[in-house]
């Protein structure tokens, strides 16, 4: 669906299994609620009751056609888009409205209601000189749901975000919105935070942004959030961005996602390089260094984060890094969520152990963390299905090779006997990310009893080694170098598979890790993570997969579990870390499937191998070589997955 909650790909992963317990094929006494359409469509459980949710990520229209059992008023969550952040010494951009309510009256006449899904604001410009005509940001747009029927629901787009200001500049002062704008940072005279919740709603849509660090001080102020204040500057800081809101609309009790978090403000610091001042929680785009490139996204650079697409996310404010001011983050798009009951649930499961969800007339049990399946009394079957994912490699330090992903297993009818059964289950842990130079750690293995074992991804090598020798699930890619490794880790057969070679023709890359679908690639600006494999149809819901959205940062990993591979193929796990190059700062991508994309280096930092997608089994990206050895990122937990009939 496209849409979840900023770092946090943990959750990112369940939706595809769980929705709260259940998804689009469970077992209702019947579906008597309305009939509706419009949106992504997501179905899950609260209790024993099983709701339907319509996903607005742009604008449309929701249409009732038939009336339901379960009443004729619907609950409905509206983000409006974020605020754009300042782009010299900028505050935070405020976070879009967020809006919740229920007993929205609907029927089939007219039956048709509009919504309107708010872009975010854009982020201001930077000028070529410091003084030239440094921009404020721009305000987010409103979201509405039902426009011209009594009710109408509006939320107020973020306010955007101040810049630096002399005495007779208003630009300074963060502007009003659903959450407000961040003071910039000032020169002789102050500014003031954008205020929140304007116009005024009861609840509350938002909150106000935060000041700058006072005269002549440089930190400007977080955007506000709808579940606080942006924080204050100081005169060597910028503000936090407000905190969002959590909401169980879109997935259910059990999958709560968090939006309209405000930006973090941008400051100066003379170009040094140093960490972002965050975001808030939902969305909000982190606020420039300082570093000493004009535009630049990475972990250090100096123009803020855009806040995050479908949460209303205000954008991080620019820096200014001692030669030119830098670009303000724009904000993030905003959302809306219709969601009623459509039936109740007579299912029980048969047996205890992880989280238990129901699809396709099939009870399954998803292990993120190790337990135990016992069966019930009421246990009848004697076969079960199961996928079983071990741990990712971690990826190589110093130019260093792809984690290979964990081990891959199926069976669609395995016995396990009649009750009372037992069964202990592992979830095996990603490789540790270590200090250079090293080889990157091995994951661990996951299993569904002994005799049901998925090994670990193989580590990936370091500059000029091979990779670590073992029994892995796929294997993890040889370290780069004018004298690089030759000899990748191999995969075991029916796990996965090997992971690339260094050519040693330059600039000299090291071999992506190995995955479940594919071998780790070769190539000298750093080799591809192998692709993934997909979990067995028992587990594949339809209307969990997402649209092909695109990520808005520039160092993005290669794809999650429900996340789009190659021909429009979803539900993909285990994909192998991506490699590092001596001189490129691209390198290899991650493996579709959650594999970690490569680690980069800069002029003036090196930034670690993306880690692999926790609980896909993915191996981590290969560190960067240049200017300084660069630490892999760490492997991906593993996963287990058993599934029976309901």
């Amino acid at each position: 669906m496209g849409i979840r909650t900023v770092n946090n790909t943990l959750q990112s992963f369940l939706d595809t299994f769980l929705r709260s317990g259940t998804d689009a094929s469970v077992p209702y006494v019947e579906v008597s609620g309305l009939t509706a359409t419009g949106g992504v469509i997501s179905d899950y459980t609260d209790g024993p009751a099983v709701y339907r949710a319509h996903i607005f990520t742009s604008s449309g229209t929701f249409t009732v056609s038939a009336p339901g059992t379960f009443g004729d008023t619907v609950e409905y969550l509206v983000v409006a888009g974020g605020g754009g952040a300042g782009g010299d010494l900028g505050g935070g951009g405020g976070a879009g409205g967020f809006r919740t309510g229920s007993s929205f009256p609907v029927s089939t006449s007219p039956g048709s209601y509009t919504v309107t899904v708010g872009a975010g604001g854009v982020g201001g410009a930077y000028g070529v000189t410091r003084d030239s005509d440094p921009a404020t940001g721009s305000p987010g747009n409103p979201s509405v749901f039902a426009p011209g029927y009594a009710g109408v629901i509006t939320s107020t787009g973020g306010g955007g975000g101040g810049v630096y200001g002399d005495a007779v500049s208003p630009r300074k002062s963060g502007k009003s919105g659903g959450s407000g704008g961040g003071a910039g940072g000032v020169g002789s005279t102050s500014g003031t935070a954008g205020p929140g919740n304007n116009p005024p709603t009861s609840p509350s849509q938002g909150n106000d942004g935060g000041t700058a660090g006072g005269v002549n001080g440089y930190g400007g102020g977080g955007g506000g959030g709808a579940g606080g204040l942006g924080g204050n500057g100081s005169p060597s800081s910028g503000g936090v961005g407000g905190n969002g809101n959590a909401n169980t609309y879109a997935f259910g009790p059990t999958n709560p996602v968090t939006y309209a978090g405000g930006g973090g403000g941008g400051f100066y610091n003379s170009g040094t390089p140093t960490t972002r001042i965050s975001g808030g929680t939902g969305g909000g785009g982190s606020g420039g260094t300082g570093a000493a490139a004009p535009i630049d996204f990475g972990p250090t650079g100096s123009s803020g984060q855009s806040g995050t697409f479908s949460t209303g996310g205000g954008g991080g404010g620019g820096s200014w890094n001692g030669s030119s001011p830098q670009l303000g983050g724009n904000g993030g798009s905003g959302i809306v969520v219709v969601r009623y009951q459509i039936g109740s649930l007579t299912a029980t499961a048969k047996a205890t152990g992880g989280a238990i969800s129901f699809f396709g007339g099939k009870t399954i049990h998803t292990f993120t963390s190790s337990g135990t399946f016992a069966t019930a009394p009421n246990w009848s079957a004697t076969n079960v299905e199961y996928a079983v994912i071990g741990g990712g490699g971690c990826g190589g330090n110093n130019l260093g090779g792809g984690g290979g992903a964990g081990g891959f297993i199926t069976n669609t009818n395995y016995p396990i006997g009649t009750h009372p059964v037992s069964v202990t289950v592992q979830v095996g842990g990603g490789g540790a990310s270590g200090s250079p130079p090293s080889a990157g750690q091995a994951g661990t293995p996951s299993y569904f009893g002994t005799p049901l074992t998925a090994y670990g991804g193989g580590g990936g090598g370091t500059v000029n080694s091979n990779a670590p020798t073992g029994t892995f699930g796929s294997g993890g890619g040889a370290g780069g170098g004018s004298v690089g490794g030759q000899t990748p880790s191999a995969g075991t057969p029916g796990q996965g598979n090997a992971g690339g070679t260094c050519p040693r023709v330059s600039p000299y890359g090291s071999g992506g890790g190995g995955g479940a679908g594919g071998a780790g690639g070769s190539d000298p600006d750093g080799g591809m993570g192998g692709i993934g494999s997909q979990v067995p149809s028992t587990f594949q819901n339809p209307l969990s997969a997402p649209s092909n959205t695109s990520n808005p940062q520039p160092y993005q990993r290669g794809g999650g579990l429900g996340t789009p591979g190659p021909g429009g193929s979803y539900y993909l796990a285990a994909g192998g870390g991506g490699s590092n190059t001596g001189t490129s700062p691209q390198g290899g991508a991650g493996g579709a499937g959650g594999g970690g994309k490569s680690g980069y280096g800069t002029n003036s930092t090196t930034a670690p191998g993306q880690a692999g997608l926790e609980n896909t089994g993915s191996g981590g990206g290969g560190g960067a070589h240049s200017p300084t050895a660069g630490p892999g990122g760490s492997g991906g937990s593993g996963i287990v997955i058993i599934a029976y009939p309901s």
